[in-house]
């Protein structure tokens, strides 16, 4: 009971997770003066983090600030605006799709939004687009992140659910698309009846210049890709890979990334990385305090009660996890719940845990859009000047589409493809 109380105390006075976890677990070991659990928590803590996958976490924060100081993100906005730039409500269009593409590399939805939001907010504004609109359009492209292969939560995810993670990176690839081609549904709707501004048509040679440039930026997804899917790398190594691909291509190719600036990039993502990696081995003593206390029981007790079939449990998980979500970033959030949810649904209602891993990393995701909190809606706002209100407003159907998704892929467990 005091475990509980001072798990919520710490949450509501908004402590940062990995704090609360630690101190939770801590509070208990002493609360029960098991001297086994005080000799251990030291162990349990370092187990944590002692994982071969995790390495992929700061590579592909160094893959993203190298794409992005090396004029990547540009050359790949420039291609999607080739390919379709010029129909109506063409650069909403390359949002979508630049965001796309984007997503195969950073893998964080925050980070993409923060990037995407500097570079597409000010480019729909000068074509004639609303503010809002733009930032909402952006925003919630960039919920493209954590699903499309590489994402730092299916990362985590399939470190504390130990499954591999490059099937974990196949098993989101159906989801993203699903929610890319219904984003894209939801702009040609509100084109239909909008005036969406109609870009002049380009030259066949600055068609050509904007897809070369394109293609060369495509080999560093093409790599993370392509060589876990191939069996060449795992996606640890794939994230180096895809490190020295952004490295050379930033250096020589564009010419704009410079030796000077590697120093504050290898900075600014250990440092990012340090503070996932740290919530990841407070989670793990969390998890070994859970178990022993028989947390994860007690609920498989209590859930079988209110849903008898395995469908009505990740129904009743996507509320849960959706209100969750509203409150808490993502990747702490399912370093919370993972160690509760995993052994109930798979030991319990005998659900896929890649299928669970896709269902609640999209859920995780949807929340980043939902107020009272939806980190994504404030990254954007204060990236773009906007209210997040009023980019909440905006983003409702692309919200509604995701939560269609989301459905659909809890009931249609086939979906997930690996």
């Amino acid at each position: 009971m005091i475990t509980a109380v001072a798990f919520l105390i710490l949450l509501f006075i908004g402590a940062p997770i990995g704090i609360v976890l630690a101190v939770s677990a801590t509070v208990y070991v002493f609360a029960t003066d098991n001297t086994a659990l005080i000799g251990s928590y030291a162990l349990q803590l370092q187990s944590g983090i002692g994982k071969y996958g995790l390495l992929a976490i700061p590579l592909f924060m160094m893959v993203g600030e190298m794409m992005n100081g090396g004029g990547i993100t540009s050359r790949l906005i420039g291609m999607a605006r080739a390919v379709v730039g010029t129909m109506k409500g063409g650069l909403v269009y390359v949002n979508i799709l630049a965001n796309m593409m984007m997503a195969s590399i950073l893998g964080s939805a925050t980070a993409q939004i923060s990037i995407m939001s500097k570079v597409m907010v000010p480019e729909m504004e000068r074509a004639g687009y609303q503010k809002t609109f733009a930032v909402a359009t952006t925003t919630s492209a960039g919920l493209l992140s954590p699903i499309i292969p590489p994402s730092m939560m299916f990362v985590v995810y399939g470190v504390l659910a130990q499954i591999s993670i490059g099937d974990l990176f196949i098993a989101g690839i159906v989801p993203g698309l699903m929610m890319a081609l219904g984003f894209m549904a939801v702009i040609f709707v509100i084109g239909l009846y909008s005036p969406f501004p109609v870009a002049p048509p380009l030259s066949r040679s600055e068609r050509f210049a904007l897809l070369r440039d394109g293609l060369l930026t495509l080999i560093i997804p093409a790599s993370i890709i392509g060589s876990i899917l191939t069996g060449i790398a795992t996606p640890t190594e794939s994230a180096a890979i895809a490190a020295v691909m952004a490295y050379v291509i930033g250096r020589f190719v564009t010419g704009e990334l410079a030796d000077r600036d590697i120093p504050n990039m290898l900075l600014t993502a250990g440092s990012n990385a340090a503070l996932v990696l740290f919530m990841v081995a407070t989670a793990n003593v969390f998890s070994w305090i859970l178990i022993y206390g028989q947390i994860p029981q007690g609920l498989a007790a209590w859930v079988v009660t209110v849903a008898d079939h395995p469908i009505l449990f990740l129904l009743l998980i996507n509320v849960i996890m959706l209100a969750v979500g509203m409150i808490i970033d993502g990747i702490p959030a399912l370093i919370m719940v993972v160690p509760i949810i995993l052994p109930v649904a798979t030991a319990v209602y005998g659900i896929d845990p890649y299928h669970l891993g896709v269902v609640l990393c999209l859920n995780l995701t949807l929340g980043l859009m939902t107020p009272p909190v939806g980190v994504a809606l404030y990254v954007a706002a204060t990236v773009s000047d906007t209210k997040a209100g009023a980019i909440f407003k905006s983003a409702m159907p692309f919200v509604a589409v995701a939560a269609w998704v989301v459905v659909m892929i809890s009931v249609f467990p086939a979906l997930i493809i690996r």
